[in-house]
């Protein structure tokens, strides 16, 4: 019988979990829609379940080995935790993660074995992953997409985007610059921005990606 955890905590453990590594707030807005913050980030973090940093503008959020364990012994529960949920897909949610464990159990392994363990994308092959990226996001041939959404969907270390951009930018490869209308800037997109020439740049194109 684990501690049981607000509805919302508990879908942030789970998600942590299975990304696996360090995910911050904007990450975890785009794929479950909400921010750890406030109450759920400090009670999370004086239970030694979740180690939180603030990195720039935002937090950043890792479990912790005791997080992990809360996790591997949340699976076997059956039902969720109170209060009932609305939702039939949460109920069934839980029965699927008790199937999950009860695998994980027979085959002597443990959730970090399977959740988080894809390996690191080489530094040589960011450039690649780069030119994916704005394909994937841009709407129109040569077109304008914004730096945070790129490391969103990069979910690499930003020294070492920082790096291969502004490597790609002085060989001409890809085009960077500011946002004209500042007023439209968030402060993610502030912090994304990337600093060439005493100016930040917020907007990338690439003429062939």
């Amino acid at each position: 019988m684990t501690d049981r955890l607000g509805h919302k905590q508990t879908a942030a453990m789970f998600t942590l979990m299975v990304l696996g590594r360090e995910v911050p707030n904007p990450e975890l807005q785009e794929r479950v829609g909400f921010t750890l913050t406030g109450k759920d980030r400090t009670q999370l973090n004086d239970t030694g379940y979740v180690a939180s940093e603030k990195v720039g503008r935002t937090f950043v959020h890792q479990l912790t080995d005791s997080g992990w364990a809360w996790c591997e012994a949340e699976m076997q529960e059956q039902t969720p935790p109170p209060p009932r949920p609305q939702s039939v897909l949460c109920s069934a949610l839980y029965l699927v993660l008790s199937g999950l464990g009860g695998f994980l159990r027979q085959e002597k392994l443990r959730p970090a074995d399977v959740f988080g363990v894809e390996a690191e994308p080489e530094p040589e092959d960011l450039e690649g992953r780069i030119r994916i990226a704005y394909r994937e996001l841009v709407k129109e041939p040569r077109g304008w997409i914004g730096l945070v959404d790129l490391r969103l969907k990069l979910g690499a270390p930003a020294d070492e985007v920082d790096a291969v951009l502004k490597e790609l930018s002085g060989a001409g490869k890809i085009h960077l610059v500011p946002e004209d209308n500042r007023k439209a800037l968030t402060a993610a997109d502030h912090e994304a921005a990337i600093r060439i020439g005493g100016e930040d740049n917020h907007l990338l194109s690439i003429e062939a990606p």
